[in-house]
């Protein structure tokens, strides 16, 4: 059974984590199903600016202080921009 939530305080800007733990984006805002009914629900989470990924609101396993997912990042296509930087930045010296 689902319960209601604020949508502007339960999913907007929260941090998106895969089934690893990776933090992969935000939520930057939502597609909704059911409005002309009278009845809306999350259809889809958009995460990114320049290239937004719709994440399926079954992808979810539950909302905290942040959005879960039931999957891997890269199954939905997020966080390519780190997978792209990660190199570099493993070849920094630590100081």
């Amino acid at each position: 059974m689902s319960r209601p939530i604020d949508l502007a305080l339960g999913l907007l800007d929260h941090q998106v984590v895969d089934c690893e733990g990776r933090r992969c984006g935000k939520v930057d805002d939502l597609e909704l199903a059911g409005v002309r009914d009278g009845r809306p629900v999350v259809a889809e989470l958009l995460v990114g600016r320049r290239r937004t990924v719709h994440v399926p609101w079954d992808a979810v396993a539950k909302v905290d202080s942040a959005v879960h997912l039931k999957v891997r990042a890269a199954e939905l296509r997020l966080g390519r921009g780190d997978d792209r930087v990660r190199p570099w930045f493993a070849r920094l010296p630590l100081s």
